[in-house]
């Protein structure tokens, strides 16, 4: 497999800019994610390191060497598309072989190998099947299989579970995972869906009009997110964000929330009186009857072990996930309880994190 280097990649189309100054390092053998909503240079990103675009800035290297400018078919990088682009004259073994005829490999070593990869995929019994009668799920399989029978040093794949139902996506995620943990492949994985990303992938980058805003591990994108856009992205239901005004400054251990006062992590780094969010996910906020932030219950959805109980304040809304044992009633008055360790602050102008005891990510340029 590769170790694949991205250095201030950019690329414009006319004056659109669709990259900006991007940089990053995926290890050999790393599963990464490339996350964020439609149009925000995920796709491109991923197709200059194919060799299908051509970076307007900035290099790509493979275990140090660098292929910028290199055609695709010289990288030895294998892509897997969202539609499957099987051929539909043929059954599943000449799909998954005709890279390797393309490649004038002989008729035994090309038998030999998609033997293989169709052990790996678990669909032997389904070589001499036409790809018209196969499922959503056995055909994406075909089509990884297409991908690995030629043995590249990675993988590259964009969106390539969007075209199949809820059920099959699940099974895919799973499938997709393991396949990567037995055959140790280095994959870069192209998603608009932060589950598939949460649950799959090693290392995620979370990308925003053309730039990246962080880089990390799901449970670090999860718990320190760098930025308002981070953290409202990540998480079903998404983080809640109540602006304030307050002056912090280094060795804060808590802020003045409008007429009251909530601990917090202690501050790492000073910010000048001016408009702030405070961040604070719904799991970790619960019902007290003297708190001090006060709301009523405006509705609740049961999701069988908790409940989205939402409520709103005179500062917003704010959704709280709570046993689903516990009873509420709509238009109740509650009080609500935030676990300080647990709270974020961002600065509301720029959209960045603040940092703070427990809260010290920052973005990747």
């Amino acid at each position: 497999m590769v170790d694949i280097r991205v250095e201030n990649l950019r690329k414009s189309f006319d004056q659109f800019t669709a990259v900006q100054g991007s940089n990053f390092r995926i290890p050999d053998g790393t599963f990464f994610a490339m996350l964020g909503p439609s149009g925000c240079g995920k796709t491109t990103t991923l197709r200059m390191i194919a060799g299908l675009e051509l970076p307007t800035e900035g290099r790509i290297l493979l275990d140090g060497e660098d292929v910028t400018f290199h055609r695709a078919a010289a990288r030895d990088i294998a892509f897997v598309f969202q539609l499957f682009a099987l051929y539909p004259h043929m059954n599943v073994a000449q799909n998954i072989g005709f890279p390797l005829k393309c490649a004038s490999m002989s008729r035994r070593e090309i038998r030999e190998r998609v033997a293989e990869t169709a052990r790996l995929l678990r669909i032997e019994h389904l070589l001499s099947s036409r790809t018209s009668k196969l499922s959503g799920g056995d055909r994406q399989r075909v089509a990884l299989g297409r991908a690995i029978v030629r043995r590249p040093k990675a993988f590259l794949m964009d969106e390539p579970l969007g075209a199949l139902d809820a059920e099959f996506r699940h099974l895919m995620c799973s499938e997709l995972r393991d396949l990567h943990d037995r055959i140790n492949a280095t994959t870069i994985y192209v998603t608009h869906d932060q589950i598939e990303a949460m649950s799959m992938a090693d290392t995620i980058a979370i990308m925003n009009r053309g730039r990246i805003e962080q880089i990390g591990s799901p449970q670090e994108i999860y718990d320190r997110p760098a930025s308002l856009f981070v953290a409202d992205f990540i998480g079903s239901p998404p983080m809640n964000f109540l602006k304030f005004d307050a002056g912090l400054k280094s060795g804060d251990q808590a802020i003045d929330f409008h007429a009251t006062r909530i601990a917090v992590p202690e501050i790492h780094e000073a910010r000048a009186t001016g408009p702030l969010v405070l961040g604070v996910r719904p799991e970790h906020i619960g019902f007290a009857e003297d708190a001090p932030v006060r709301g009523r219950v405006f509705g609740a959805e049961y999701l069988g072990t908790t409940q989205i109980v939402t409520v709103d304040t005179p500062y917003g809304r704010v959704a709280a996930r709570l046993p689903s044992h516990l009873k509420v009633a709509i238009g109740e008055a509650v009080g609500l309880n935030f676990r300080c360790e647990r709270l974020a602050l961002f600065d509301a102008v720029s959209g960045a994190a603040i940092r703070t005891a427990s809260f010290g990510a920052t973005a990747h340029d």
